[in-house]
């Protein structure tokens, strides 16, 4: 069953994002108040951007995403400028390494050794490159130390 993100904006200007299988039946739920208790406050609504799913649980991800964005970050999409949504996803947190002076930053490092990005526990970005390595997950059975100066 197809799904729909959808975006609304409210007559104050706050923005209103849900997730339907019926585009036109859920706009016209909004502006007859039988919709979300938070646009029956702001009428009238106004769809400024959708997106269409194949499946209903898709879209309905896809909102819980965005309801998670701030403001600009939703005008962004709304407004195609893909460049600037990049921009604001990145973390501005005052520990950000851009935010950090330069005397206390240090160079990432993998797990490997190698420098740079390349994923691992300092990042929150997959590796540029996936490697082959990979990490025994099966149990390893750690010597007890006083069987083994016993014997």
């Amino acid at each position: 069953m197809k799904g729909y993100m959808y975006i609304l904006e409210c007559a104050t200007g706050h923005y209103y994002t849900g997730s339907t299988n019926n585009l036109e039946r859920r706009l016209a739920e909004h502006q007859n108040c039988e919709g979300a208790n938070f646009t029956k406050k702001y009428l009238p609504v106004k769809l400024v951007y959708f997106e269409e799913f194949q499946r209903i649980d898709h879209a309905f991800y896809r909102e819980k995403q965005v309801q998670g964005w701030s403001r600009k970050k939703k005008e962004a999409l709304i407004n195609g400028t893909l460049e600037k949504l990049y921009e604001l996803s990145e973390c501005m947190n005052e520990s950000h390494c851009k935010n950090v002076p330069c005397s206390l930053t240090t160079t990432p490092r993998s797990l490997s050794g190698v420098e740079g990005n390349n994923g691992g526990f300092d990042s929150a970005q997959p590796p540029a490159k996936i490697t082959q390595n990979k990490v025994s997950t099966s149990p390893q059975t750690i010597p007890d130390n006083d069987k083994a100066s016993s014997s």
